[in-house]
């Protein structure tokens, strides 16, 4: 966990400003006998100015944004070197989307919790449901009882743009409602996580631990992003990353229904050229990806795909790589068919493959 500290910062302009509003008032003082009422009005204009100057669009973003970030305390189990069980305490952030007290959140945030307490912005505390939660997009949804909740929109990230305003709002390192502001950095940055790669906002608005599950905001208080990461290591500063809420409307929606995510299964193994390089084997695959392995039965096993075929094109696309045969299916469902284009015993064929269901982990 990276140590952090608060900065204040002196606002000279307004110390300034306020400097020339004593001494016009000093001035007129001076001048009571003749002085009219139209003199004073400099003055006037001068606390105008002060006040709009601080009503800026962060600031009315958060305020619109706030309350619906909440803080979410997590107790989980663990074991130590001997095997001796022990509690040990987390903590996250998480983001109101519907009034019946429906919160998305990270999956690292509430994974192998035993106890989920939510705590609002206005002092209210209650216990927490975890409805579902899904590792490969690490998005969880939880659920808690309360009324009068202040509930978030959600904006369009597939219309941001690079250098646009960016706010973070949770609660790092425990402390909660705090918010830190930047720009839009990048837009789907391919980022390694554990075993899996993920499309993600890169943002320079600090994200630090404790702010994953909360909101990456616009400017105009919608939700565009839901924090997961930082990158730090020595050197490295001004690296955070969300993920795009256009992409995760549709997973939180199948978690609070069903509590899972179903994803498109056809049922194979794949080895690109350059995975097969690497194991010592040179092979032509005419610009495809090897099928190292059929799973018996799948939808692949059904239409008549063997281990040693080669995969050309799904869907009209060519797939060179095995990413590009994920890429294509990833906007379909299970149920769905797909045309494949492959190399079998040396002739170009091809197959329809009705698409099953990703097994789910036990």
């Amino acid at each position: 966990m990276k140590k952090y500290g608060l900065k204040k910062l002196g606002n000279l302009v307004i110390c300034g400003i306020l400097g020339a509003t004593i001494i016009l008032t000093g001035c007129s003082a001076k001048k009571t006998s003749a002085a009219k009422p139209e003199e004073t009005k400099p003055a006037v204009k001068v606390e105008q100015k002060v006040g709009s100057a601080r009503v800026t669009p962060i600031v009315a973003a958060v305020k619109k944004l706030a309350p619906a970030v909440v803080s979410i305390q997590v107790k989980t189990t663990a074991r130590d070197f001997f095997g001796r069980q022990f509690e040990q305490q987390g903590a996250g952030s998480g983001v109101i989307y519907d009034a019946k007290g429906l919160i998305v959140t990270n999956n690292h945030v509430v994974s192998g919790a035993k106890e989920l307490m939510v705590n609002l912005s206005d002092g209210r505390s209650f216990n927490a449901k975890l409805l579902g939660a899904d590792a490969k997009s690490d998005l969880a949804v939880i659920k808690i009882d309360a009324k009068d909740l202040t509930v978030a929109a959600f904006g369009d990230s597939d219309d941001l743009q690079v250098g646009e305003p960016a706010i973070a709002i949770g609660n790092p390192m425990g402390m909660e409602g705090s918010v830190s502001a930047g720009v839009i950095s990048a837009l789907k940055r391919t980022i390694p996580i554990g075993d899996k790669e993920m499309k993600l906002i890169q943002t320079d608005a600090a994200i630090n631990p404790g702010n994953s599950g909360g909101a990456l905001a616009n400017a105009d208080g919608e939700v565009i992003g839901i924090n997961t990461v930082k990158l730090s290591s020595s050197g490295i500063e001004g690296l955070g990353f969300a993920i795009p809420i256009n992409e995760a409307k549709p997973i939180i929606e199948q978690l609070a229904s069903s509590g899972r995510v179903a994803r498109p299964y056809l049922g194979v193994y794949l080895a690109d050229k350059e995975v097969l390089a690497r194991q010592g084997f040179e092979m032509d695959l005419h610009g495809g990806v090897f099928l190292a392995k059929v799973v018996p039965g799948s939808g692949a096993a059904r239409a008549g795909l063997v281990s040693g075929d080669i995969i050309l094109e799904v869907n009209g696309k060519k797939t060179e790589k095995a990413k590009d045969v994920s890429a294509a299916l990833e906007k379909l469902k299970p149920g769905d068919k797909v045309e494949l284009v492959i190399m079998h015993n040396g002739a170009r064929v091809n197959r329809t493959v009705t698409l099953g269901e990703v097994p789910q982990e036990n």
